[in-house]
This record gives structure tokens, C-alpha cells and sequence, in this order.
């Protein structure tokens, strides 16, 4: 199966795809920020990257789930042509996608997350605040599964996302 999760900085994404690649048996955690900053420290490209990073995702996500394992693919996933690309990714391996937006429907505890997290992968810079809410996120226009974040706990969201894929 692939699960593919998207939502803004800061909304809660990584804790939740770490968490549910704990809990599937045979899953795997793709996650477009660590492809991305590796190309970055390659030396072949600066950020802004662009379609690279998701592309290379694609092409891991596939060859995961043609081996039998579920993947979550992780990334902001702010447009419909990334939402489009993932299910097709899903549709050539032949599996079931699932697509999950994360939400944090507080801003204040949203903004809270934003300014006072460190990151994990070296050299990644996380945005501000200001970029979070001015980055280009066009609403989902079709069916997928909402886990709202906000005021509650991480290991709450992944029992609200556990219950919908089932």
C-alpha cells in the first residue's frame, strides 16, 4: 500500500509518518526533505531544488512498493500535479494509495511548532512562520483522509489515521 502524507510545515507530517512506519509491519518512510537536502549536499543543486527531490521520491516510492512493502511518502505535497503523481506512482505498482493531509487547525499552537522546532537533517534550514503561511497550498479537491493534529497528542493523531485505513 502506499500511504502518501501531505500537509504544511510544521503540521505534524514527520511525527505521524515516523510513528505509523513503527506500527506497519513491512513499511517504510520516504520523506522528500532528506532526498532533497542530500541532492543539496551533493553539490548539483541549491535550494530552491524544485521537481527533483519529488522525482527521485517517485522513483524510490516505486521500487519500494514493487517489492512488496508499504511506503509512506511523506512531503508538503502542496499541489494537485504532486497529489496527481503519487497515486499514478501507486497505479504502475499496481497497490492501494491512501492520501492523508495533516492539518494543525490552531494557529497559535500551528505558529508555536513552526518557531520553536530544531530540525533533524543536517544542513536543512525549516522555514519561519511567515514562509508557512504565505507558501503556495492549494486545497484537496478530492476524497482523502484529514488527521488533525492540534491539541493533541501524536500518538492520538496516529489512532485517528490508524482508524481510517482500516
Amino acid at each position: 500500500m502506499l500511504i502518501v502524507i501531505g500537509g504544511l510545515p510544521g503540521s505534524g507530517k514527520t511525527t505521524l509518518s515516523r510513528l505509523l512506519a513503527k506500527r506497519l509491519a513491512g513499511a517504510v518512510h520516504v520523506r522528500i526533505d532528506t532526498i532533497e537536502q542530500a541532492i543539496i549536499r551533493s553539490g548539483l543543486a541549491r535550494h530552491p531544488l524544485g521537481p527533483a527531490g519529488y522525482a527521485v521520491g517517485y522513483a524510490l516510492t516505486e521500487d519500494h512498493l514493487r517489492q512488496g512493502l508499504t511506503v509512506i511518502a511523506e512531503s508538503v505535497n502542496p499541489l494537485p500535479v504532486t497529489r496527481d503523481a503519487w497515486c499514478e506512482v501507486g497505479v504502475r505498482a499496481g497497490v492501494p494509495v491512501a492520501e492523508v493531509e495533516v492539518t494543525c487547525s490552531d494557529p497559535d499552537e500551528h505558529r508555536h511548532r513552526v518557531t520553536s522546532r530544531t530540525g533533524d537533517i543536517p544542513g536543512h534550514r525549516l522555514p519561519g512562520w511567515g514562509e508557512v503561511v504565505e507558501r503556495e497550498y492549494e486545497p484537496w479537491d478530492r476524497d482523502h483522509i484529514t488527521v488533525d493534529t492540534a491539541g493533541q497528542t501524536p500518538e492520538a493523531s496516529l489512532e485517528t489515521l490508524m482508524a481510517h485505513l482500516k
